[in-house]
């Protein structure tokens, strides 16, 4: 009986075993069930919804097959996403490097964004990695590590084999962990048996519990979009290892400190800089808009000259003479009236017109059509108004030369010259451009003698030489230079202004002594003497000294410069001279080199002792007289007053002071004054002070800005300096070397283009006359620029810059004016196989996309971020047949 007993005992111990046994394999297969669908299926990051589709290139990411579950559901959200969305995304050929910060380190938001794709298509490599261990595991079936086969082959016996590995593991486990808890379940009593199977049984279903939930919450997604679960941890220290850096403790509280971060999509078009699609605003109230100026100051000097006609009339008139012109003023009141009730209905006619067009354009229907203009492939629409120059009063002081721009802007499209090609590159260019692209040979005939310009074969020549300077730019400059030493060529005098420029031989050769030259000539006679500057990358602009301010603000050229440039600065009480004195820098110097300097003709004589008494009227000091015996030319340089003690102790008020309430700043259409500014005084003046010295002044605050501002100067630097080396010069697709000349079509700061300084370009910085008036900031810098109104055509000839930069311009523009006629100006100034980088949001950017794909533009880059987004074009050869 005893040993019946005691075999009853092992019986019942042996079924305990068995069921305990059953339960462990349970749970091992339950969990292992869990760890294999963290380890290997695909978890998608939770994404925002975009205003776009972004296309991932190769170089940006690995592009996952067609047949895998990761594939499928990217198209299932490309197909949802791009439903009723024009604006692609397109990021371009992109570097590796794309997402990396400032300090060359993997920048952590943008890596918080990666990861969750990236770890899925680690879960399907690691799948594929577990798969070919299970081929090579052992006859038994288990296979190496553990890890379970994702094939289709995949038996009962093979899930029971691992189940019995991890049964056996969790066995071991518990028999080493408390020997005491098993012996207790073995005992002689059946009760006690029983009662430790059930303690077992809810023990096991307690940690099942615990498991699942446990799953759960490591397959829910973290806040940056991505998954974090226990079962895929090995598999992410594999990758870290493998190729990733991995992030240090800051990187990682940065990331969740900034919880708005995981708004940010996966790949960004430039190192990883959340900012690179933010605008660059103004603080509100630090700065006028040049249209306010201008407005401001026209209706001054209207005011004045209304005043003294009244005073005249006064003093000549009869007491009913008088009540004649009271009742002549009425009538002309009325006239007025129904004037302004006709550009009132001309307003509404025009924006009704502007509305159908702007249907069109949410429409996307284009008609570009070839511009039928005389001028044909030079065509300036404003400088070319042939209608408006004819109904001109008077010509006397060239006003036909000035803008008259058309009531409706062209929407046409100008024509390529016959045999057109792309530009010669920099520095090549300054030496010889295409014949094809500025076919004329009126200047190369008419200047032969003074080595403008030579036609050779399909070149034209530069030799280097212009009017004043025979022999050559380069000796006249050092000439220059060596006559009064304190010029200091690119240190102290850094921006220069050459009127009558010519070909602007004087400015490209300035380049190689590192001073800047805003060269200006009229669109007159001497036929594409601009277009040649502007073809052979030398900065230029088609203006003229006539009745109207040039469009720069006051007292920001070191250098002023004319070279036998044919104005007339001596006539009509030196109104031109004055002009000149406006833009001058207290301190800064005139250089002229005419005739009347070193010649003794009976003309030009008078004119030396003309110019002789209104450079003293007006302080100037002449501090050199000197010939050039190499060109067989004088030179004549002064110097403007510092200090207003001249200005005060003249024996005469003639030319008079500028009115004190007068605005020389404002240069938007803004008739010239004969009258005299004063010289800034005070350490919060602009203009009382010289900069520093080049390249130092770069990246300076100037000594006026309000103190509140300079952070946001130094900001805004900072912020282009990343944007264009993290971004524009690497992943935007443009060619660098054939760039040259660039315009910044909305600057501010000059921030754009004081980032690209170290590189062989120039940049027009165009401050709109709708926009904050911060070009002086620009001039200070040692950087130039100009006022414009993007509602008109700009003072260039067609074909003349290579990269255009508008940064959240058209947004703004569009309220004004429709952007069809802004994108033909655009397509005008643009040269083929240029390129222009818009940044604007995103419903603008649906327009200009629309418009540039239907002028056969090449996209080069789209990319768009919650409403915000850039697009990179190329222009093309493409012209249309039809002709307006």
């Amino acid at each position: 009986m005893a040993v019946g007993k005691h075999g009853r005992q092992d019986k019942q111990a042996s079924s305990s075993l068995c069921f305990k046994g059953t339960v462990i394999i349970f749970v091992g297969v339950c969990i292992l069930a869990v760890w294999m669908m963290n380890s290997s299926s695909p978890v998608p990051a939770e994404r925002q919804s975009f205003n776009g589709i972004r296309k991932i290139t190769p170089e940006i990411r690995g592009k996952p097959s067609d047949s895998s579950p990761v594939s499928q559901e990217i198209k299932e959200k490309t197909k949802d996403s791009s439903s009723g969305v024009s604006f692609e995304d397109n990021p371009g050929d992109l570097p590796e490097d794309a997402i990396k910060g400032d300090d060359g380190e993997e920048n952590p938001q943008i890596q918080q964004k990666i990861q969750p794709d990236k770890a899925s298509d680690d879960g399907v490599a690691n799948s594929n990695e577990e798969n070919k261990e299970e081929e090579n595991s052992d006859g038994a079936g288990n296979s190496i590590g553990g890890k379970r086969s994702d094939g289709d082959g995949n038996s009962n016996e093979e899930e029971k084999s691992d189940g019995d590995v991890k049964a056996r593991e969790k066995s071991d486990q518990n028999q080493n962990e408390g020997k005491n808890e098993d012996n207790v379940t073995v005992n002689d009593n059946e009760e006690t048996t029983e009662k430790g199977d059930n303690e077992t049984d809810s023990q096991d279903k307690k940690d099942i519990e615990e498991e699942k939930k446990e799953a759960e919450n490591n397959n829910k997604p973290d806040k940056s979009g991505g998954s974090d679960s226990s079962g895929n941890e090995n598999n992410e220290g594999k990758s870290k290892t493998e190729g990733e850096p991995e992030k240090d403790g800051k990187q990682e509280t940065a990331a969740e400190e900034n919880p708005t971060d995981s708004k940010l999509p996966d790949v960004l078009p430039n190192g990883g800089q959340a900012e690179l699609l933010k605008e660059n605003t103004i603080e509100p109230g630090n700065w006028e808009t040049q249209a306010a100026e201008s407005k401001g100051e026209k209706g001054r000097q209207e005011a004045e000259n209304l005043k003294d006609e009244k005073k005249e009339h006064e003093k000549k008139e009869s007491p009913q003479s008088q009540s004649q012109i009271a009742e002549d003023k009425s009538v002309k009141g009325q006239e007025s009236s129904k004037q302004l009730e006709g550009q009132d209905k001309d307003s509404k006619e025009s924006k009704e017109k502007n509305k159908e067009q702007s249907n069109e354009v949410n429409g996307y229907s284009y008609n570009w059509q070839i511009c039928n203009s005389t001028a044909g492939p030079d065509y300036i629409p404003c400088l070319d108004n042939l209608k408006a120059i004819k109904k001109l009063p008077s010509t006397k002081h060239y006003e036909h030369r000035e803008r008259h721009c058309p009531k409706d802007p062209p929407t046409c499209l100008v024509p390529l010259p016959e045999g057109y090609r792309l530009p010669v590159h920099w520095p090549e260019s300054r030496d010889k451009i295409w014949y094809n692209n500025v076919p004329h040979t009126k200047l190369a005939e008419y200047k032969k003698h003074q080595n403008w310009v030579r036609v050779s074969g399909e070149y034209n020549i530069f030799p280097g030489g212009g009017t004043q300077f025979k022999n050559g730019a380069l000796h006249y400059i050092d000439f220059i230079e060596e006559t009064i030493p304190d010029i200091a060529w690119g240190r102290r005098s850094r921006v220069v202004l050459d009127v009558g420029c010519g070909v602007a031989s004087f400015g490209g050769f300035l380049f190689e002594r590192q001073v800047l030259t805003m060269s200006l000539a009229p669109k007159d006679e001497h036929e594409a003497q601009v277009q040649f500057a502007l073809e052979r990358g030398i900065p230029a602009i088609s203006a003229v000294m006539g009745t109207q301010r040039l469009p720069f603000p006051s007292t920001v050229f070191d250098v002023v410069h004319c070279a036998r440039c044919r104005v007339p600065w001596h006539a009509e009480g030196g109104k031109l001279l004055l002009e000149l004195n406006r833009l001058l820098r207290p301190g800064g110097y005139f250089v002229w080199s005419a005739t009347p300097v070193y010649q003794n003709k009976e003309e030009d004589v008078q004119i030396w002792k003309e110019m002789s008494s209104l450079t003293a009227s007006i302080c100037w000091n002449l501090l050199s007289k000197k010939s050039d015996e190499v060109n067989e030319v004088g030179v004549a340089i002064y110097q403007k007053p510092t200090s207003n003690n001249c200005y005060e102790s003249r024996r005469k008020n003639e030319p008079p002071l500028c009115e004190e309430e007068g605005d020389l700043n404002a240069a938007w259409y803004v008739p010239m004054e004969s009258c005299l500014q004063r010289v800034p005084h005070g350490d919060e003046q602009r203009g009382s002070e010289w900069p520093e010295e080049w390249p130092s002044r770069l990246e300076k605050v100037p000594y006026w800005l309000k103190k509140e501002v300079h952070d946001h100067f130094i900001s805004d630097t900072e912020h282009w300096k990343r944007i264009v080396s993290k971004s524009y010069l690497v992943g935007m697709g443009i060619d660098w070397s054939a760039v040259r000349n660039v315009m910044d079509m909305k600057a501010v700061y000059g921030g754009f283009a004081a980032a690209l300084a170290s590189k062989a370009v120039w940049v027009m910085n165009v401050v709109p006359i709708d926009a904050p008036n911060t070009l002086p900031v620009i001039y200070e810098r040692g950087l130039f620029g100009i006022y414009h109104d993007w509602c008109e055509s700009f003072s260039t000839y067609p074909r003349t810059y290579d990269l255009l930069h508008a940064d959240h311009l058209f947004s703004k523009l569009k309220k004004r004016c429709t952007l069809v006629p802004v994108m033909a100006e655009v397509d005008r100034i643009l040269r083929p196989g240029g390129s222009i980088i818009f940044r604007d949001n995103v419903e603008t950017l649906n327009e200009l996309e629309n418009m540039i794909k239907s002028l056969q533009w090449q996209i080069r880059m789209t990319y768009s971020q919650e409403k915000e987004g850039i697009l990179c074009a190329q222009k093309t050869m493409w012209r249309p047949q039809q002709v307006a």
